[in-house]
């Protein structure tokens, strides 16, 4: 399931990074790797606070559909 789906609070693991090559290595360098943890924070309107390697990130909503969990 793509992550904008995860509950807030609950600890998740990356399957698969979708999209584009150059999407997916601006994900990647934000630390959106397959099997890293990654935790939402909070969610506004399908947009994501979500703490992965220890930092925290906020991503839009069509960014969250490329990361599935």
């Amino acid at each position: 399931m793509p992550l904008t789906m995860a509950k807030a609070g609950e600890i998740n693991y990356i399957k698969k990074v979708g999209g584009n090559e150059e999407t997916k290595r601006h994900l990647e360098t934000l630390g959106f790797v397959v099997g890293g943890q990654v935790t939402v924070i909070s969610s506004l309107n399908g947009n994501l606070i979500v703490n992965v390697k220890d930092s925290r990130v906020a991503i839009s909503k069509e960014m969250a559909n490329k990361i599935m969990i």
